[in-house]
């Protein structure tokens, strides 16, 4: 196999100008190799995950390789029109091992998104559960994401792909916000419309959607985005469902315009068991403004307070919110501490 052409691409991190001259660096954004003979594209780094590394173990199409022998083609559907699918699980370090917090929900919602764009997929949620037990084991990790993605197979034409691959990959992540309360705006981008995709699915090629709407809003300065559909109605955000609180009642966007969320699902779980009054309705992004308290729920996001949306404070401190109540009650479901969720 001949190298023929090499890419390299680093973007600046936080720190990076105090940095010795000559003081190696990390990289930080992505190294991606080109064969010229035999079509194949291999990832040598990834981005943003500074504890990626070469060595590390995935699933890839019934092989556990190391992440830099992982190979997958030019002509991928995927690659080149964003026609794919996956799900974003986590694990969490229990009092009775390492356990991934509803693989079966996730899995489900896999086969479906897969289902709903043609592109064929047969493994059993059996099969996907205990292969991404194998994938922490053989990574040594325990408090982990972890991400499978459905590959769509060669074509460059638009009809739907006759066959697909499977990746698993995992690496530790502890928050997806680096504040512990979240600063918002309301995005320019709204959600894709319902009646041009499958808005239901989880599919790779939304999440151009999510990434021009999650920059948008750093570029202004906020650390997330508040998305609207496409009648001006409060949607989500750019990879997590959104709440807020008003006069001690949670809030949420109903099914239509929205990705339903498997730890949306676990929120309205624990407002049942809590006797917590939550509604789904549509609501506009001017009565976000007189909200008491909000947050972002997410598999990767968990429970993230929200502290200003467009550089307004909300009404309550977090510490006095229900989304405080939710939030525990969701770090003793994920650690399975207890079924007694502690009320502050």
């Amino acid at each position: 196999m001949t190298e023929s052409t090499a890419f390299y691409c680093r973007r600046k991190r936080r720190g990076d100008s105090d940095r010795k001259k000559n003081q190696p660096s990390r990289p930080f954004g992505g190294t991606v190799l080109f064969y010229s003979n035999d079509r194949k594209l291999t990832i040598v780094q990834t981005i943003y995950m500074e504890n990626y590394i070469e060595d590390s173990i995935l699933f890839l199409d019934g092989k556990f390789l190391k992440a830099k022998d992982a190979a997958a083609s030019l002509f991928s559907q995927t690659l080149n029109y964003g026609y794919g699918a996956f799900e974003g699980l986590r694990s969490y370090s229990t009092i009775h091992g390492t356990k991934i917090f509803k693989p079966y929900e996730h899995f489900t919602r896999l086969k479906k998104s897969c289902e709903l764009m043609n592109i064929p997929f047969d493994y059993s949620l059996e099969e996907l559960t205990q292969l991404c037990y194998q994938v922490l084991e053989k990574n040594s990790l325990t408090h982990a994401y972890i991400k499978p993605l459905v590959i769509a197979g060669e074509n460059l034409t638009l009809t739907a792909s006759q066959e697909s691959s499977l990746m698993i990959y995992a690496w530790e992540w502890d928050k997806y916000f680096d504040t512990r309360e979240v600063t918002v705006c309301i995005s320019s981008y709204q959600r894709p419309n319902p009646k041009s995709t499958k808005i239901e699915a989880k599919v790779c090629g939304h999440y151009v959607n999510s990434i021009l709407a999650f920059s948008e809003a750093k570029q202004r300065g906020f650390d997330g985005a508040i998305m609207l559909d496409g009648n001006g109605f409060v949607a989500e955000g750019p990879g997590s469902n959104f709440f807020y609180e008003k006069d001690g009642a949670l809030y949420t966007p109903p099914a239509g315009n929205i990705l339903m969320g498997i730890t949306r699902q676990t929120v309205l779980d624990i407002c049942a068991e809590l006797d917590l009054p939550v509604k789904e309705k549509l609501f506009r992004p001017e009565e976000l403004f007189e909200a008491d308290s909000a947050f972002f729920c997410g598999t990767a996001a968990e429970i993230s307070a929200i502290s200003s949306i467009e550089g307004q404070e909300l009404n309550k401190p977090w510490k006095a919110s229900l989304g405080l109540i939710v939030q525990e009650a969701y770090k003793n479901i994920v650690m399975e501490k207890s079924h007694a969720y502690v009320i502050v």
